[in-house]
């Protein structure tokens, strides 16, 4: 006996949209609560606001739903083409933010300054300049350190999202690091990290 797509916990996110783009609404909820909870939190990482991640989410969903018809099954995991999505809607917002010009040591101490607020301030500061850093790197380097130093993500499974071999991976996860380094370069005091 066949089992309905939602209430089968191993059918393919694939077959899922398949059945979304035969007009099938259940495969569109299992595929809303599988993927948008993932979604969100790759946008969060990169933009480190709610708000705008859940924005971000709800626009990536919308543009796999309109892509559902036309979806070529074996070419590309759904996943894979929702995180290339995702990182693009947020590099987009990122580039439209305003850049932070005020040195951190500049801005004023808080009255009453506690380690565990200041801690705070210094890992937000922290966030802000690695993702800023971020929205600098080529898409391809950007998207392979991303899956692989915030998402843990192997180098196989990099390279079957990119499309790429391994070893061209290790080059872009390589490239990128360095490209990160420099962009953070002179910033390692304000941040709180020594220079090494």
């Amino acid at each position: 006996m066949h089992m309905p797509l939602d209430t089968d916990p191993h059918t393919d996110d694939a077959d899922l949209l398949a059945a979304y783009a035969r007009g099938d609404a259940s495969a569109a909820r299992v595929l809303t609560v599988r993927l948008t909870p993932r979604a969100y939190g790759q946008a969060m990482r990169m933009l480190g606001d709610g708000a705008e991640a859940e924005d971000v989410a709800q626009e990536a969903m919308m543009r796999l739903w309109r892509v559902a018809p036309d979806w070529r099954a074996g070419e590309a995991k759904v996943t894979t083409w929702l995180f290339r999505v995702v990182a693009n809607l947020c590099t987009d917002r990122l580039r439209k933010r305003p850049r932070r010009s005020v040195p951190l040591d500049a801005v004023a101490e808080p009255e009453d300054p506690t380690p565990s607020a200041e801690a705070r301030m210094q890992a937000d500061a922290r966030n802000a300049a690695l993702r800023d850093a971020l929205a600098t790197l080529p898409e391809r380097q950007r998207i392979a350190v991303m899956m692989r130093h915030l998402e843990g993500a192997s180098n196989p499974d990099i390279a079957a999202a990119l499309d790429v071999s391994t070893e061209a991976v290790e080059s872009l996860t390589a490239r990128g690091k360095r490209a990160l380094a420099a962009a953070l370069k002179g910033q390692a005091a304000a941040l709180g990290y020594e220079e090494g």
